[in-house]
């Protein structure tokens, strides 16, 4: 068995349409700057850079994203540019091509945020043996609030110190079942980074949804090179079944593990969520750009455009661009998406 270092695969095609109107098509929410300085596809990146753990970076995107991408990872061992949105296990059944079979991969979102990076390296450290002897291992992120936006994983039997079998995956719950799992303890959020060996990803996708490898397989071998950039057979990619690595893989195969950590990690999947993870002034707002704001109360409010005036206001978002405005409550933030879809049937898709 190799000791080589870790491979980081990065998955870069998400849209991120629950952050309209900052997050569109053309420059999706891993490309923004919501925390911090750098993107959160740059984050992502500085958390996998150790050379002494972490060899460089496989990115998965989509090929209209392929000099964005380039440009916030500048050390990239491949860039696999998707001709078509698959979902998440044709994306990751091409890096498993793209290894030698005993290479282990750490597959990660490109646009959540971890604000204990050295954590989780430490976590990733830990899960090593266990992916090595041929376990999937998913990072459990510990629930501080009966979330119903995110999918679970029942704990089962402990295999190693602080690592269990994966007894189930579940999906969003309703509230009541959400304050049921907080209170038993034994479920994890879903997070969707793992680990594991990239023959165990093309063994257990070849088990469990051979549509998936064999679309990927052609693709592949297909391909189209450049350098780092890797294009796969549009048509041949185009034939795979769009599902997520939960429901095509994890959810089936024998050895899959979760670790449970607790590193400050959020996927950033509503303006709400965002509000929560960014610095708040007196008033509990989290205020960024040309803002006047007088008597306000625990809002989100940011311009990329115009100077936003609000007086008065409690517990809402607000959010402007060159284009557009964005006002709902920090309650219906999830509600978003349903913004995004009515522009598109609008016509109007310039700006989504």
């Amino acid at each position: 068995m190799s000791e080589a270092r870790i491979t980081p695969v990065i998955l870069c095609g998400g849209s991120g349409t629950r952050l309209w109107p900052l997050s569109r098509a053309a420059r999706p929410k891993q490309m923004l700057a919501l925390a911090g300085p750098d993107s959160l596809l740059r984050q992502t990146v500085a958390r996998v850079g150790d050379p002494q753990v972490f060899a460089a970076p496989v990115a998965v995107g989509a090929a209209a994203q392929a000099d964005a991408i380039a440009r916030e990872v500048e050390q990239l061992g491949a860039l696999i540019l998707e001709p078509a949105q698959r979902n998440t296990a044709p994306a990751i059944a091409l890096a498993a091509l793209n290894a030698a079979g005993d290479d282990v991969l750490l597959v990660l979102p490109s646009d959540h945020l971890i604000a204990d990076a050295e954590g989780f390296r430490e976590a990733v450290r830990r899960a090593l043996p266990f992916a090595r002897e041929g376990w999937i291992v998913t990072f459990g992120m510990a629930p501080d609030r009966p979330e119903t936006g995110y999918g679970y994983i029942r704990r089962g039997a402990a295999i190693g110190e602080g690592v269990f079998a994966a007894e189930r995956f579940v999906e969003k719950p309703d509230a009541e079942t959400a304050v049921r799992y907080l209170a038993d303890g034994g479920y994890d959020w879903n997070g969707g980074i793992f680990l594991l060996r990239a023959d165990v990803a093309i063994e257990g996708l070849r088990t469990h949804a051979p549509e998936i490898l064999a679309a990927a397989r052609e693709a592949f071998d297909r391909a189209a090179r450049d350098g780092v950039r890797i294009v796969p057979e549009a048509a041949a990619f185009r034939a795979a079944p769009s599902q997520s690595i939960d429901y095509a893989l994890m959810e089936k195969a024998g050895k899959v593990a979760v670790m449970p950590v607790s590193i400050g990690w959020s996927d950033i999947g509503s303006w709400d969520a965002l509000h929560d993870r960014l610095p708040h002034d007196e008033g509990g707002n989290a205020i960024a750009g040309d803002v006047v704001a007088l008597d306000v109360r625990g809002c989100l409010i940011r311009s990329d455009g115009p100077v936003i005036a609000a007086i008065g206001v409690n517990d809402l978002v607000i959010v402007a661009t060159a284009d557009a405005v964005l006002v709902v409550p920090r309650d219906q933030a999830q509600r978003v998406k349903e913004i995004v879809d009515a522009l598109g049937k609008d016509g109007r898709g310039s700006l989504i």
